[in-house]
């Protein structure tokens, strides 16, 4: 089976993808995707794709998209994660949505409330319309963010 995107290291990409194991605190998904680059590279061991997956206990599929991504992108792409191309799910808030839960909670808490709580904030901005609905886990980490 001939491979679709044929890897070749510069001994310079070579020698850092053999450093990047022994440097400390990297993420293991990055040492394993630059394991995948030095097996995969046509200059050197040039091990197929089922060979590589077998060897590192990783899908095939996981093998052929880091050698498309550093064929078409480069190193740092094959050896990140893929970006999302688009978020799983919309945001609840926008930038209005976020300035109107600024403003309330700068306002008074409620009556008998010493201070507004997260729970407080999500069903105020439900009563005003701002959202369908809200956790109060939302509302903290956009309030985490502007603060």
């Amino acid at each position: 089976m001939s491979v679709k995107y044929v890897v070749r290291l510069t001994p310079e990409e070579r020698r850092q993808l053999e450093v990047l194991g022994s440097k400390g605190k990297v993420a293991v998904y990055k040492v394993r995707h630059a394991q995948i680059l030095l097996k995969a590279d046509a200059d050197g061991p040039a091990w197929s794709n089922q060979r590589i997956a077998e060897a590192f206990g990783v899908h095939c599929n996981t093998v052929g998209n880091v050698r498309k991504r550093f064929v078409l992108q480069g190193l740092e792409a094959a050896l990140g994660r893929k970006k999302q191309s688009r978020p799983s799910r919309p945001q609840k808030l926008d930038a209005e949505g976020e300035k109107k839960l600024i403003a309330v909670c700068k306002s008074p808490p409620p009556a008998g409330r010493g201070r507004w709580t997260l729970r407080l904030l999500g069903q105020k901005l439900v009563q005003l319309e701002v959202v369908d609905s809200i956790s109060p886990e939302t509302v903290r980490q956009v309030l985490k963010k502007t603060s």
